[in-house]
């Protein structure tokens, strides 16, 4: 099982949903970096469960314990252990479908590769996982903006809900003041309507994220097998529940003509840059200077309330109604770990 991420910065977790901890150990990290605990507070705050009526109601206070790494709020170079106590689960929640292979989750895969025939909480496939991430990610977050690197998400589509306007014509301040994390307070109703009518209906949707990094310098990443977007695409297709990754215009320059898709080199009062950035900041693998912007496209929620037919571990034809606390979509909690994992990325490739 692969619990480590990155080359010359390494993050190792550790912990399940349902056991006695989660964490992580970070090595590599630069020294002399002053830690704002406060901030990874708020960025954890953003991923909680129980922050809107339609994510899981487990009720974690999620506080970090370091044990290494960190003398008097600077890190020392030395690898930066610490851990979050799971405090709030529910494991008699599972007790009726625990040898059931519940549809479209990771059951059945853990039980074929490693013969676990319990699979209270998801184990190692469950979003609790990234919690880790988002510590180790913001760390990453505040080491970055000292070279004056900055990230910004927000939710661009729930289900058949769509904010269609390009980031740059979004006011994207407003992300944070609306019903959900997207910059326009209209396309945030219709996608919350759209999440209570699945709710209604024991059902789930799914989405898309948009994020952007700005600051980033020409040259990093490396060309053939360690670019930057295909770094950035293997760390986002790590996200439980996602399903696709593309940037800078993607999926829809296939339907483009090469002159309508290329960005032109202009000089720009005697820098030389492309005049537009239809490739999202990254060609040939490598930063190239502009504003990197990529989207992840993620699925339903695979736990549903809705009946469904499936098999336990003994072939046994079951119906199943999963219950507990579970999101009717996980997508507006995602964004911190989508720009905590762009973080990790970007400084691994810049150390």
């Amino acid at each position: 099982m692969s619990n480590t991420f990155g080359n010359k910065l390494k993050i190792t977790t550790f912990g399940s949903s349902h056991g006695d901890a989660i964490g992580g150990v970070i090595d590599g990290f630069p020294q002399g970096i002053e830690v704002d605990f406060e901030e990874i507070c708020r960025e954890l705050q953003r991923r909680k469960t129980g922050n809107f009526a339609f994510s899981s109601q487990r009720k974690e206070s999620d506080e970090v314990t370091f044990l290494s790494g960190i003398d008097e709020g600077m890190t020392n170079g030395f690898p930066i252990a610490f851990f979050i106590k799971n405090n709030n689960y529910r494991s008699r929640d599972y007790t009726d479908i625990k040898d059931v292979f519940r549809p479209s989750h990771a059951d059945f895969a853990y039980f074929k590769k490693y013969g676990t025939d319990d699979f209270t909480g998801g184990y190692r496939a469950s979003g609790r996982e990234t919690t880790s991430w988002v510590v180790a990610g913001n760390l990453a977050k505040q080491a970055l903006a000292k070279h004056g690197i900055g990230f910004v998400s927000y939710v661009s589509q729930i289900g058949q809900e769509c904010e269609t306007a390009h980031y740059t014509d979004l006011n994207l301040s407003f992300t944070p003041h609306n019903a959900l994390p997207t910059p326009n307070p209209q396309t945030a109703d219709r996608m919350l309507k759209a999440i209570s009518q699945a709710q209604a209906d024991n059902d789930s949707l799914g989405g898309v994220v948009t994020c952007i990094v700005t600051g980033v310098p020409y040259g990093v990443g490396n060309p053939v097998f360690d670019k930057l977007s295909s770094r950035l695409a293997a760390a986002m297709l790590s996200i439980p529940s996602s399903k696709g990754f593309d940037y800078g215009k993607g999926f829809d320059a296939s339907s483009m003509r090469g002159s309508e898709h290329n960005d032109l080199f202009v000089n720009d009062h005697g820098k030389l840059r492309p005049a537009t950035n239809r490739s999202g900041g990254i060609q040939g693998g490598i930063s190239n200077g502009e504003d990197i912007y990529f989207r992840v496209a993620f699925k339903p929620v695979s736990s549903i309330g809705k009946p469904q037919q499936t098999v336990d571990i003994h072939g046994n034809n079951r119906t199943i109604a999963i219950g507990g606390r579970h999101d009717v979509c996980i997508v507006p909690r995602v964004l911190p770990v989508v720009e905590s994992l762009a973080a990790l990325v970007i400084l691994d490739l810049m150390l």
